[in-house]
């Protein structure tokens, strides 16, 4: 068996002394404890050396991505054409099916191959003759160095460290901004405190502090580059009546000088968001169309790099930047946030209240796929991110109009709808709901009407008889129960007997407007009543 070992001089083949002594793994290392054991267990068969260090950078960058390199091939064909039934021993498989393929010779890659690999490396310098330990240790450095610097160089995963390090600059550089305005103002305001009432804008009143200085020279001084015609009578019209104090020419100049240092800075924040803007949409154009240049950016700051933020899930990009509001949620088990950096989108900032949690929502899912798109995909277009914005913009406007549309489908079908139907609020005292009698049937509109007419005169009623016919009134109220709920029951003939004759005397002593306004049906029913309890007497 041979073996392919890789070193930063150039590659060694080994061949196998004797096999028998690496059939138990976990031994192998015994036998490369001294130069003089390795030796007997594995003899330098052939050195390929390299010329230089380009080509040593050359074949290790091609061992790296498990390609087979000019001189590699040449070697092995070599040792092919001699040994072709000897199988070799190497320490990547992906580099093993390339030489099979390309070479036609056998590979072996397992567990007593790496133990192998590792006692090689330990005894190197005595294995390998006219190399010292200085020279191979010089080569490994040099060649280490110059393979960092071409991956650092080629590798796609490092052009976005200079969005990750541009964010990070531009909110310094907002809050040095900040401070430095803040300072201004108060530092000028002893001066000539009005102005800064006046002119609201920061860089506008850096400017003109910067071109005016003392508050005298505002009146004979032309604003109109930096101010409009209104704005400007208004702050020559307070610098004549101000009330700021005097200040000597040397404050005058330190103030002047943080004046030149704002409206530098502010020029440098604008040329760095240019830039900022250009990569973002040179790296992940279609991200940068769906949240903009500033989100996006600091997504990518906060993962890392792009590559770790499309590994990302879209729950997790929804509340990226709200970490600790989300455990100190499950901590106290409370409702989880709904959105994190993702907040300062302009899609979700234009939307109500209500709906920010359900476009959050919908956001992040349309920008984990975007993220994937740019951060694998081999295209560099945004038409993705510009058709998942449009979708989303007409669901915000279903959202915001109420409109019940299907998403699945082709999302044209409208859901139909209840006819609205307006119920009025007023609700009307039910007198039935008081009975206790089982129901038997539905009531007519007309007589519910008919007896809401009737109820304030038999209160009247009661209040006169309560006095002189007690007896009269409660066979009153049986029988108005009896007619509201309309549930005739057969009671004993004494006591029917004696409401029929009851019933008739108030009809005929009191001929009020209730009696009068009574339909006739009422009447017939009594006279049914007594028809009925005539023939039952007959019957018995």
């Amino acid at each position: 068996m041979l073996v392919l070992f890789e070193t930063a001089a150039g590659y060694a083949i080994f061949k196998v002394l004797d096999e028998s002594k690496l059939q138990e793994v976990d031994c192998i290392w015994k036998e490369f404890e001294t130069p003089e054991k390795a030796n007997k267990v594995v003899k330098l068969k052939h050195f390929e050396k390299f010329q230089d260090t380009t080509e040593a950078l050359a074949a290790a960058t091609a061992l790296v991505e498990g390609k087979i390199s000019k001189n590699l091939k040449k070697v092995l064909k070599k040792i092919a054409a001699k040994e072709a039934h000897e199988q070799l021993a190497i320490a990547d498989a992906k580099l093993g099916g390339v030489i099979k393929d390309k070479v036609n010779l056998g590979c072996v890659h397992n567990a007593m191959v790496t133990e192998l690999m590792r006692g090689i490396r330990n005894q190197i310098d005595g294995l390998i003759t006219g190399l010292s330990t200085r020279e191979m240790a010089a080569m490994s450095l040099g060649l280490a160095h110059s393979l960092s610097r071409y991956k650092l160089k080629f590798s796609p995963d490092k052009v976005d460290t200079m969005i990750v390090q541009a964010i990070s600059l531009l909110d310094d550089l907002d809050k040095e901004l900040n401070n430095y305005i803040m300072r201004c103002r108060e530092w000028y305001g002893w001066h000539f405190p009005e102005l800064g009432k006046v002119v609201t804008d920061n860089l506008a009143y850096c400017k003109c502090v910067r071109a005016v200085g003392d508050r005298v020279n505002f009146a004979s001084f032309d604003l109109s580059e930096i101010l409009p015609e209104e704005v400007e009578a208004e702050v020559k019209a307070a610098a004549e009546i101000s009330m700021g104090t005097e200040v000597s020419e040397e404050d005058i100049n330190n103030i002047l000088h943080l004046c030149d240092q704002v409206i530098e800075i502010s020029e440098y924040r604008t040329q760095l968001y240019d830039y900022l803007k250009n990569r973002m949409m040179a790296i992940a154009p279609n991200l940068t169309v769906l949240v903009g240049e500033l989100v996006g950016a600091r997504l990518i700051a906060h993962a890392g790099s792009l590559l770790n933020l499309a590994k990302h899930p879209a729950s997790t990009v929804q509340i990226l930047g709200a970490e600790k509001a989300l455990f100190r949620a499950l901590k106290t088990k409370k409702d989880t946030p709904k959105y994190g950096l993702i907040y300062h989108a302009s899609l979700v900032g234009q939307t109500a209240p209500k709906n920010k949690g359900k476009i959050s929502r919908m956001l992040a899912a349309k920008a984990s796929l975007a993220i994937r798109y740019d951060a694998l995909g081999e295209d560099t277009n945004a038409q993705l991110g510009v058709e998942t914005r449009a979708k989303l913009e007409a669901r915000l406007r279903h959202l915001e109009e109420k409109g019940l549309k299907r998403i699945s489908g082709t999302g044209k079908a409208v859901a139909k709808a209840d006819k609205y139907q307006h119920k009025s609020a007023v609700r009307t005292y039910n007198p039935s709901a008081d009975s206790t009698l089982p129901w038997t049937g539905k009531r007519k509109f007309e007589e519910v009407e008919q007896e809401e007419e009737e109820q304030p005169v038999v209160k009247e009623k009661k209040a006169k008889k309560t006095k002189i016919e007690p007896v009269e009134v409660e066979v009153e109220e049986a029988e108005e129960e009896a007619e509201v709920e309309e549930t005739p029951k057969k009671k004993k003939k004494k006591k029917k007997e004696i409401k029929t004759e009851v019933e008739e005397e108030p009809l005929e002593e009191e001929p009020t407007t209730s009696t009068a306004d009574q339909p006739p049906k009422k009447k017939k029913k009594k006279k049914k009543k007594k028809v009925k309890q005539e023939e039952e007497e007959e019957d018995e």
